[in-house]
């Protein structure tokens, strides 16, 4: 059995002649019917009713056409994954991208870089999806060992503390972790830029786990828990029943771009550009 097989028997019944499909697939009508036949042979059953005017799926036909339109659709994407790479780049992140600078990149990278597609990926790694494979450049705020990869410091962030909107520190308007300690913190250890040992080893608030923003927030306008959490956050997750607070005494969270070291996407070098930019531009004393 081969793809050439598969092709032809999807191509047949779409097509509904043996002529028709050839035409379709630039081959003889005569290589259509070797290829049908073959395919019969090997599964060891028929798989088409032909009759001098109509072609249809037998049983076996009809379960093994939609099986066959499954494999060629998943080869038909392995070879887009394969060849797209040059006008595709994707960019992962575990939680909140770029905060307030994600809307300008987007729209900057597609007025600068028309031919190289930009997809914003979530996913809940460490290395937003990098190691995974699952996207090209990654923007991280945990605490990663980043030398391993080819990496920039894009800034630093402040960061802020995450409460019930009915809770009564949501009226000031900063907070010291010290009055936090005594709460329930809900953090993510697999992403997240928050751990303990922000607070002294005699005052450390209580934790509860989470593994996605969605749940954090949840737990937090639940009222059962606290959070700190980046500056990116407060403007990618706006949530009714969440408010977040500045920290005054917390130190500010490190945003690193990370890429693979070896044979990088070739539009890797402009989007890291293009940040570095965009971030210069926001924290220049003009504005």
């Amino acid at each position: 059995m081969d793809i050439r097989q598969l092709r032809c028997l999807v191509e047949i019944v779409d097509s509904g002649t043996f002529t028709d499909a050839a035409i379709e697939l630039g081959i003889s009508q005569a290589a259509v019917s070797r290829n049908l036949l073959a395919l019969e042979r090997e599964l060891g059953v028929r798989l088409l009713h032909r009759t001098s005017r109509s072609l249809t799926p037998t049983t076996a036909g009809v379960r093994v056409l939609a099986r066959a339109r499954h494999i060629l659709a998943e080869i038909d994407e392995l070879v887009t994954e394969a060849t797209s790479g040059h006008t595709r780049l994707r960019v992962g992140h575990a939680w909140s991208a770029f905060g307030s600078r994600t809307r300008e990149f987007q729209r900057q990278w597609a007025a600068e870089h028309p031919g190289v597609e930009l997809q914003l990926i979530r996913t809940n790694t460490a290395t937003g999806g990098l190691a995974e494979g699952l996207c090209d450049l990654a923007v991280v705020r945990s605490q990663l060992e980043v030398r391993r990869f080819g990496h920039v410091l894009l800034t630093q962030e402040r960061r802020y503390g995450v409460l019930p909107a009915d809770d009564p520190l949501a009226r000031k308007r900063a907070l010291t972790l010290d009055q936090l300690r005594d709460r329930t913190l809900v953090i993510d250890r697999r992403t997240g830029s928050t751990t303990v040992d922000l607070w002294p080893a005699d005052a450390r608030p209580k934790i509860e786990l989470t593994h996605d923003v969605d749940d954090w927030l949840a737990a937090i306008s639940s009222g059962r828990c606290v959070g700190v959490t980046p500056q990116a956050t407060t403007t990618q997750y706006r949530r009714d029943g969440v408010v977040y607070r500045p920290l005054r005494d917390a130190p500010p969270v490190d945003v690193h771009l990370i890429w693979h070291r070896e044979d990088p996407h070739p539009a890797a070098q402009p989007a890291v550009d293009l940040l570095i930019a965009l971030y210069r531009e926001s924290t220049s004393p003009s504005r």
